[in-house]
């Protein structure tokens, strides 16, 4: 008989072993999460800058902020109904970061999922809650420092392993020079060490492990699961979607965008990342900084007047549909998008491939 293979992470159970991966700033908010978790998969809102569209925000970002997650998360929720997960991806570099945590957890979220930085104080923040907790690891040193910290500190461990691969979207847990040729970089063999060691970390309590990372059709999660992985995290492949919650002109610019257009970048974030070549890189390039009229009270370490460019600036700009004057983060395949789909679409190629045979 045929069964489809599940996500189980504590109590909770995503029918689709798939999570959306968080997109940031306005690119994963509740239309997107909500329809994942509608069509059984584990929905991501993005925490970053989630605010922007609303009047207040320019004036008071953090408290807009704030308010707003609370309101995407419920909006999320009624789309869900009484399917999937709804998650929210905070990174770690966020300022005010256990406040934003604390709101995510007030509002009802299932799952908190941390990366860019390390989350080494996100159990305090959930205590008592039951909320499901989510590092975003691109190493087995890092998930061995973050579990051993939980433990010792909180005794508590994962109650999910996100392993953040080198065809990822966005900001990257890689050297830059470690992604200059992906060809060379074999990161097969770090998943296999920190599926392992997850499996060491297991005490009575299964630790599922999600791997993300250029995995955009259906049939690119198969080896994943071969290696013991339970789910995959999938982002860009989400973006062009009729549910996606970027403008309109943001997801032609991914069913627009050739190989060669999608590029490593450097962040202010001090990280690399990777982006969709537009003018504003190009502008990036030849002026060597742009201007900084105003800080938005994104980043704990973000100093104003030292940095290329606000993040946050470029990234609005994107999701607002300025998309030659903004920041277009995009996973390495974000070039396969050629047209618009929906997200139950996605979500029925997924869980048809990931139906394994099972005995009588």
């Amino acid at each position: 008989m045929e069964k489809n293979k599940t996500l189980s992470i504590g109590d909770l159970t995503a029918r689709v072993p798939v999570i959306q991966g968080g997109m940031g700033v306005g690119i994963s908010l509740s239309s997107l999460a909500g329809n994942v978790a509608r069509c059984g998969g584990v929905g991501v809102l993005s925490a970053a800058q989630i605010g922007f569209r609303d009047p207040e925000w320019d004036r008071d970002p953090v408290e807009t902020n704030l308010r707003v997650l609370k309101e995407e998360i419920a909006k999320a929720r009624e789309i869900a109904a009484s399917n999937g997960i709804i998650g929210v991806n905070i990174m770690v570099a966020t300022r005010f970061y256990e406040r934003y945590v604390r709101a995510a957890v007030q509002a009802g979220a299932d799952l908190i999922i941390s990366g860019a930085g390390l989350p080494v104080e996100l159990p305090a923040f959930v205590s008592g809650s039951g909320v499901k907790i989510a590092p975003i690891v691109s190493s087995l040193k890092s998930l061995q420092v973050i579990s051993k910290y939980w433990k010792k500190k909180y005794d508590v461990l994962p109650d999910l392993v996100v392993i953040e691969g080198p065809l990822a979207g966005g900001h990257l847990g890689f050297k830059r020079e470690e992604l200059a040729d992906i060809g060379a970089l074999s990161f097969e063999e770090e998943i296999k060490r920190i599926i392992a060691c997850v499996r060491d970390l297991e005490k009575g309590k299964h630790i599922p492990v999600a791997v993300a990372g250029g995995i955009y059709h259906a049939a690119d999660a198969r080896p994943y699961f071969e290696m013991g992985a339970d789910a995959v995290q999938v982002a860009t492949r989400f973006v062009t979607t009729y549910e996606c919650d970027a403008s309109p002109f943001y997801k032609e610019a991914y069913i627009m965008a050739k190989k060669e257009d999608i590029e490593i970048v450097s962040s202010p974030v001090g990280m690399p990342g990777r982006a969709i070549h537009n003018e504003f890189l190009d502008q990036v390039k030849e002026k060597g900084s742009l201007p900084v009229e105003k800080c938005h009270q994104c980043l704990e370490k973000c100093r104003q007047k030292e940095i290329p460019y606000c993040i946050t600036d470029a990234l609005v700009q994107a999701a607002r549909g300025n998309v030659q004057q903004g920041l277009l983060f995009c996973g390495a395949n974000a070039y396969k998008a050629s047209e618009l789909l929906h997200v139950s679409d996605i979500m029925k190629e997924f869980e048809e491939e990931l139906t394994w045979q099972q005995g009588l």
